[in-house]
This record gives C-alpha cells, sequence and structure tokens, in this order.
C-alpha cells in the first residue's frame, strides 16, 4: 500500500469526527488489536533485551547503582540522609525508572516504525501503548533488588503493606499511559523532542521528592514564607507517587518523628488516577486527530 492510500485510508477515521467519537475509536482500536500490542510488547522487550537474562539483570544493577551513588551523595557530600536512606532512595528510584523508561522509548515508538506505517494500515495507536506495557516488565525485575535491600530493614519492613503495590502501579501505568500516546505523535511533528524529554525528564526527578521526602520541603523556611511553593510540590504527580510508594515500602520519617509503613494517601491517589484517566483520554483524541498525518510526515 503506498504511503498516499495509507494516509487516506484513515483519514476518515479521524477529520471532522468529535473528540467523543475520536475517543471511541481509540479504545477501540486497542481492544481490536489485543494481539498486535501483545506481539509489539514482545519485540520491544526482545529489542531491549528485556527477554534475556542480561536485559533483566540490568534492571536489577542498574537501580541500585543509581541508589548507591545517591546514597554516597546525600549522606557523606551533604550530610542529611533520612533514616535507612538506600531503602528510602529506592522506593522514589524504581518507579521513577519505570516512567523515564517509558517516555523515552514511546518518543520513537511512531517514528521508528515509519516504514511499517507507510505500508500498512493499522491503528497507530498501539505503538505508544505497547511501549508503556513494555515497561511494566522491567517495573516487576526492579522489584527483585527491592526485596533484597528490605531483608537489611526488616525492622522498618511491613510486607503487608505490600498488597497496595499494584494499586500505586495501576495508577503510575495510566499516567505513564497517557504521557507515552503523547510524546509518541508529538515527536512525529517535532524531531527535536526526544532531546528536550530527555532534559525535561532530569529536571523533572530533581524537583520531584525522590531524593528527599514532600514533608522535608514544606519544613523549609522558603517554602513557609511561600506556601505556594508548597501547594505546588504537592500538585506534582511524581509527588503523589512517590510518597504513596514511600507509605508502603518505608514508611515516614520526620526529624525525631519517624512512623512505619502505612497505607498510601487514598484521596490523592484518587485524585492522581482521575487526572491521569482525563490526561489520557485528552492525548487519545490528540493521537486520533493527526493519526492520518503520519504517513505524510514520516
Amino acid at each position: 500500500m503506498s504511503q498516499g492510500s495509507a494516509a487516506v485510508s484513515l483519514r476518515h477515521a479521524s477529520e471532522g469526527d468529535s473528540p467523543i467519537a475520536l475517543l471511541r475509536q481509540g479504545i477501540t482500536d486497542i481492544l481490536s488489536r489485543r494481539r498486535l500490542i501483545r506481539y509489539l510488547v514482545q519485540a520491544d522487550m526482545k529489542k531491549r533485551g528485556s527477554d534475556t537474562l542480561l536485559g533483566n539483570v540490568w534492571w536489577v544493577l542498574d537501580p541500585l547503582l543509581q541508589m548507591t551513588v545517591y546514597w554516597i551523595f546525600v549522606s557523606v557530600i551533604a550530610s542529611r540522609p533520612a533514616p535507612d536512606y538506600p531503602l528510602f532512595i529506592f522506593a522514589a528510584l524504581l518507579p521513577w525508572k519505570w516512567y523515564a523508561s517509558v517516555v523515552n522509548d514511546a518518543t520513537t515508538a511512531v517514528v521508528n516504525k515509519d516504514k511499517l506505517i507507510r505500508q500498512i494500515a493499522f491503528p497507530k495507536l498501539v505503538l505508544p501503548v505497547s511501549a508503556a506495557s513494555a515497561g511494566v516488565v522491567g517495573f516487576v525485575w526492579g522489584l527483585i533488588p527491592l526485596g533484597l535491600l528490605m531483608l537489611f530493614y526488616l525492622d522498618r519492613v511491613q510486607p503487608l503493606m505490600l498488597v497496595w503495590l499494584p494499586v500505586i502501579a495501576v495508577v503510575q501505568y495510566v499516567f505513564s499511559l497517557a504521557s507515552a500516546v503523547l510524546v509518541s505523535a508529538a515527536n512525529v511533528f517535532f524531531r527535536d523532542l526526544g532531546n528536550a524529554i530527555g532534559h525535561g525528564l532530569r529536571l523533572w526527578w530533581f524537583l520531584s521528592p525522590g531524593l528527599y521526602s514532600l514533608e522535608a520541603v514544606r519544613q523549609t523556611e522558603f517554602v513557609q514564607q511561600n506556601p505556594i511553593i508548597g501547594t505546588l510540590a504537592s500538585l506534582n504527580p511524581f509527588a503523589v507517587l512517590f510518597e504513596a510508594y514511600r507509605a508502603v515500602i518505608y514508611g515516614h520519617s520526620s526529624g525525631s518523628l519517624s512512623e512505619g509503613p502505612h497505607p498510601p494517601d487514598i484521596v490523592s491517589l484518587l485524585a492522581l488516577f482521575a487526572a491521569s484517566l482525563i490526561f489520557l483520554g485528552i492525548a487519545v483524541i490528540l493521537f486520533k486527530r493527526v493519526e492520518p498525518e503520519f504517513a505524510k510526515v514520516l
């Protein structure tokens, strides 16, 4: 099929349709192409080595190496670590690695399939969905070093609290999927987006309570004098996610106060889940709106 005919075959699916119709089409595309998504997930895992021993071992070693670097920096250089700091930071580092890998892979999910898109008419939405779904496999492997690390802090860990992990992970998956859909479409038209995303993710990590707690931010003199900064910090999606993961894995420590693992803030998680669903809906609508132009641009 030629580039022009491939674009024309899908044009009627988005031009002139309402946002609700586009969203319905996007959901239908995903549900009707489950086998294709599964195949693409397997292909993406093979490309990244996630279905090989070495690929999976890297998911075990990489967060441990990053944790060591940050631990040395904060404990030795900054000299202001939270108690049991390795567990404290790993509870944030692992979900962040999951999100960053999904966004980075989704950036090229469409543009790397340019030949396929020009030759075959198929719902392109399955490409970012497969990239986001493949990231779940890496996250699951990352739970192995987390479990090993928790063995060193048995006095702090409460295994029953870990049943909350899948709930928090579902919220993060929806947010990650929405981000993947959006950046995969945007990168087709703005090819420098990949470089910008790399810098943006790095900045976002340091602005998020990954190396430090949200409570530590609120206790700073600057934030106490400017409460709006604390409010904005609380609205950061990864402030909600990091605090939720830490609540069930690490607990809470602030000065002389220390609390073991406990259920996450359900209200904040539900609010983020609802916002992520809206974000996903908008991302799908925008994706379907520009999808017919992919074959032309690529």
